[in-house]
């Protein structure tokens, strides 16, 4: 990131035995995923890259130029082979024939599908002419933090001349589209010896012959922008300097979980939302500076930051010295609906007649002095990247406003791509959102096997979930698998015992910290004895009852809390047992605590129905496979009971069942999900039975 007190250059990552050993499209890739690897270079999904690249044609068998560029949604650091479209340069030159100027340009997309290469279903995005008109075979172009800040000044076009002479060209703000390809390509005709072009308010382009030589190029050009930086920026003070002060880590987290709950109740109503927290040191000076509300009111610069993150952020009226948290929280309903009504407003100042319908006018950043920044999307990668979206904008701003007088977009021409019907067409073409997204789960004994399958089928439906589990080592081990399978930004674990009060309510913050709040409580922890009831230790009887009772009461209590602050409603489910409505002997303590776990989830179904929570039971009986509570001594004593080897038992529990089939964790993790998600939306105090059935466990 762009640092006005000094920053380090971008290190040549070019490995010429790698990229010698790949044909001319794999070296394309090797460079736009080496370009997309540093957010410095450019930010998620920004940016693209190009070549053109001479294909044998599959019907007539010649050889004829293809242009390979990055394919509309893509993202240039993880993007594959198949992220680039490919399309005919013969058939890309003759559409400049067919355009009919600056207010037909959008219809030249569609002619785009007509020029695809080789059935490629990767659609082109709408910077293709920019990089097929250019005269050179590749072409990066980029969204680097220094070179925007050049070009988000009110004289980037005297800083562009200062900073590079006539290696690197200037040309005004336009949006992109088939007009700016054609401008791009006449600027490169008109100065043939010139490497690339800054962009007013948007980026950088850069070209060359070779795909190392225009990697090194961008990299040239843009270590050149943060040299420049570097020295007119040295002695000064970004964003008119502190104006307040940054509250210690703990208490930063502190504020933001107690403040993300509240915030997300405000704006999920329509669509659920989760959160992401940043207390970078970027953030930091930014959203502690005296400069603040002057730069956020500007907005951001770039077509894609504004894209991410709205066109300007909520600032929250917290002050670290006077601790005025609570006076805030009781302001938000307040602060938000402002912000609808200026988005509204600033909605029915641009639209034209052909706009698309004003979409969710909710802040999606929120800037907190002395504590960081709040970003809500409707998942978490999407919230995620808006702050890192955000943070490039922050670092435009330090920049720009240092050396000169920082410009964010024109409104006008802000809304003119916010509501661009081709933007609205990709919005469009967007998958269908899965039945759980936006949803929030805390998982308790998450690190077993019912737990694991369980986050596994939340994880499934869309939720973000958070493993919660006594066991450090096996709940490292669930969250590294399950971030394997469904991205690290879905999961997060946390080391809690469900018996102790504060502990609990720590593990619930983090929930906040880490997703903004909590739609789902899975209550799973769980242990397993048994014995005579006259040789029952009290010991072993409170182990049960702490853990199985009174643990389950701790997380409930606490969800309840937060389901209440938000006020969007929620669903708890009780993982008990058979046991809990089927006696069993030898097993009194268990029985007893699993039956209290069923009593207590009767009761907070009545007290949650007035706010929208919903508090079911599934009941299991004999899983075996993968539990925790089936290894060691409570296998060999349920054995024991029966008269049987532990290698009978298995055999015996299904024997047993009316159905005569084994029940394993996936099982119950499917009535959980059930239970968990809209479509039992209308049920609540009940009990599902996941036991292959048994008579003694009919609930009526």
């Amino acid at each position: 990131m762009l640092n006005v007190t000094g920053a380090k250059r971008l290190e040549n990552l070019w490995d010429d035995a790698a990229a010698d050993a790949l044909d001319e499209p794999g070296r394309l890739l090797y460079r736009s995923n080496l370009l997309g690897s540093d957010k410095r270079i450019t930010n998620y999904g920004g940016g693209n890259t190009s070549g053109k690249i001479v294909m044998t044609d599959p019907l007539t068998g010649e050889e004829t130029p293809v242009l390979w560029v990055k394919g509309s949604g893509g993202d240039v650091g993880t993007m594959k082979r198949d992220g680039f479209s490919t399309l005919y340069m013969d058939k890309l030159n003759r559409l400049r024939a067919l355009y009919r100027g600056e207010a037909h340009e959008d219809e030249m997309v569609g002619y785009l599908p007509h020029c695809t290469f080789n059935l490629n279903p990767r659609a082109a995005s709408i910077d293709t002419p920019l990089h097929a008109y250019l005269p050179y075979r590749h072409v990066d172009h980029m969204h680097p933090d220094a070179v925007i800040a050049i070009a988000a000044t009110e004289n980037s076009r005297a800083i562009t001349q200062d900073v590079y002479g006539d290696d690197i060209g200037w040309l005004p703000w336009r949006r992109p589209g088939f007009q700016l390809g054609l401008e791009l390509a006449a600027f490169a005709a008109e100065h043939p010896t010139a490497h690339g072009v800054v962009l007013e308010g948007h980026g950088l382009f850069t070209w060359g012959d070779s795909s190392k030589y225009c990697y090194e190029t961008t990299l040239r050009v843009i270590n050149q922008a943060i040299a420049w930086f570097e020295r007119e920026t040295a002695g000064k003070v970004a964003f008119g300097g502190p104006a307040t002060r940054t509250l210690p880590s703990a208490e930063r987290r502190a504020v933001a979980a107690r403040l993300m709950p509240a915030i997300r109740g405000l704006i999920g109503g329509d669509e659920k939302k989760v959160g992401h927290f940043d207390d970078g040191d970027a953030v930091l000076e930014f959203v502690n500076s005296t400069d603040l509300h002057a730069l956020a009111a500007l907005g951001t610069s770039c077509p894609d930051h504004f894209l991410r993150t709205k066109i300007r952020p909520l600032v929250l009226g917290f002050d670290p010295a006077a601790g005025n948290l609570d006076a805030v929280i009781d302001g938000l309903a307040d602060a938000v609906e402002t912000y609808r009504q200026d988005y509204a407003g600033y909605y029915d100042r641009c639209r034209r007649s052909d706009s698309p319908a004003m979409r969710d006018p909710n802040a999606i950043v929120f800037l907190v002095p002395g504590v960081g920044m709040l970003t809500f999307a409707r998942d978490k990668a999407t919230a995620r990247i808006a702050g890192e979206f955000y943070v490039n904008a922050i670092n435009v701003m330090r920049g720009a406003s240092t050396v000169s007088r920082y410009c964010g977009l024109p409104e006008q021409e802000a809304f003119d791509i916010e509501y661009w019907l081709l933007e609205e067409a990709k919005l469009q073409r967007m998958p269908k959102p899965k039945a759980l997204a936006g949803r929030v789960a805390l998982v308790t004994g998450a690190a077993g096997g019912i737990g694991r399958s369980t986050a596994e089928r939340l994880l499934r439906d869309g939720a973000c979930v958070l493993l919660a589990d006594i066991d450090r080592a096996a709940l490292d081990a669930a969250k590294d698998d399950l971030a394997r399978a469904f991205g690290k930004d879905q999961v997060r674990a946390v080391s809690l015992d469900v018996t102790d009060e504060a502990a609990v309510r720590d593990g619930f913050a983090e929930a906040c910290v880490a997703f903004g709040g909590l739609d789902i409580l899975v209550s799973n922890a769980g242990i397993a004895s048994s014995a005579p009831i006259e040789d029952t230790e009290l010991s072993l009887w409170t182990r049960n009852m702490d853990i199985l009772a009174t643990g389950y009461f701790l997380v409930a209590r606490e969800a309840f809390r937060l389901f209440r602050r938000q006020g969007l409603g929620g669903s708890v489910v009780f993982v008990a047992s058979k046991n809990g409505l089927a006696a069993s002997p030898n097993a009194a303590a268990y029985c007893t605590a699993k039956a209290a776990e069923i009593h207590l989830a009767r009761c907070l179904a009545l007290e949650g129905a007035p706010m929208g929570v919903r508090v079911n039971v599934v009941n299991p009986d004999a899983v075996l496979r993968g539990s925790k509570i089936w290894t060691g001594e409570w296998r060999e004593q349920r054995a024991a009971s029966s008269n049987l080897s532990v290698d009978q038992l298995e055999e015996h529990y299904r024997n047993r069942s009316l159905l005569k089939r084994s029940v394993y964790p996936e099982d119950v993790a499917e009535a959980i999900g059930f239970l968990a998600s809209d479509s039992a939306a209308k049920s609540t105090g009940n009990i599902i039975n996941v036991d292959a059935g048994n008579a003694q466990s009919f609930t009526r």
